[in-house]
C-alpha cells in the first residue's frame, strides 16, 4: 500500500471511529438512561443529532430500543468496512461479510468502551474518590448496570470491590469467545 494510501486509510477509520463512538455512546446512554441533561449527553447528542433526525422520519423505536441509532451505526461501521476494503483490496466485501464485520466490529467498539470507562473509574476512585463532575456521573450511569449484577453476587471484602475486575474479565472472555470468532467468520465469507 502506498504512503498516500495509508494515510487516507488512517484519515477515514480516526473520523469514521470518532462519529461511530458518539452514536454508539448515544444509543448506550439512551439504553441506561443516564441524565439526558448533562452537559457531555447534550454535546452527544447536538453532534449526532441530523442524520438521526432524518432516520427518525421513517424508522421508528420500537420496544424502547431506538433503532434508528442501531440503523446509523450498522451504517457507518458498514461504510468504514467498505470504504478500507476499496483501499486495501480495491474491491467490495460480499454483503453477508459486511454484515457480520459490521456486528463484530460494533461489539468490540462496546466492549472497548466499557473496558475504558470502568478503568478511568478505578482510576478515579483511587485518586479522588467521590468527585463529582459531569463525566464521572455519566461513566457511573454506563457502568453501573453491570456493576450492580456483579456485586449482587460478589460483595466486596475487606473494603476491596471486585465488581471491575470481574466485570473487566467478562468483557475481555467476551471479547475472546465471541468478538474474535465472529471477525474471523466475517472474514472467511469475504473470501
Amino acid at each position: 500500500m502506498t504512503y498516500l494510501l495509508q494515510a487516507v486509510g488512517t484519515l477515514v477509520q480516526f473520523v469514521v471511529g470518532i462519529y461511530l463512538m458518539l452514536v454508539l455512546l448515544r444509543f448506550l446512554f439512551q439504553l441506561v438512561r443516564a441524565d439526558f441533561y448533562n452537559p457531555l449527553s447534550q454535546a452527544i447528542v447536538t453532534a449526532t443529532n441530523p442524520p438521526l433526525r432524518f432516520l427518525r422520519k421513517f424508522v421508528p423505536g420500537f420496544g424502547g430500543i431506538d433503532w434508528p441509532s442501531i440503523i446509523l451505526l450498522f451504517s457507518i461501521q458498514a461504510l468504514e468496512i467498505s470504504l478500507m476494503a476499496i483501499l486495501l483490496t480495491g474491491s467490495m466485501p460480499s454483503p453477508m461479510a459486511l454484515i457480520v464485520l459490521s456486528l463484530a466490529h460494533l461489539l468490540q467498539l462496546t466492549g472497548y468502551i466499557y473496558m475504558f470507562c470502568i478503568f478511568i473509574l478505578v482510576v478515579i476512585s483511587w485518586i479522588n474518590p467521590g468527585a463529582y463532575n459531569p463525566l464521572t456521573v455519566l461513566l457511573y450511569q454506563l457502568t453501573d448496570p453491570l456493576m450492580r449484577e456483579v456485586r449482587r453476587r460478589i460483595p466486596p471484602t475487606a473494603g476491596l470491590d471486585w465488581s471491575p475486575m470481574v466485570v473487566l474479565l467478562g468483557i475481555y472472555l467476551f471479547m475472546s469467545l465471541v468478538v474474535a470468532p465472529l471477525m474471523d467468520f466475517g472474514n472467511t465469507l469475504n473470501r
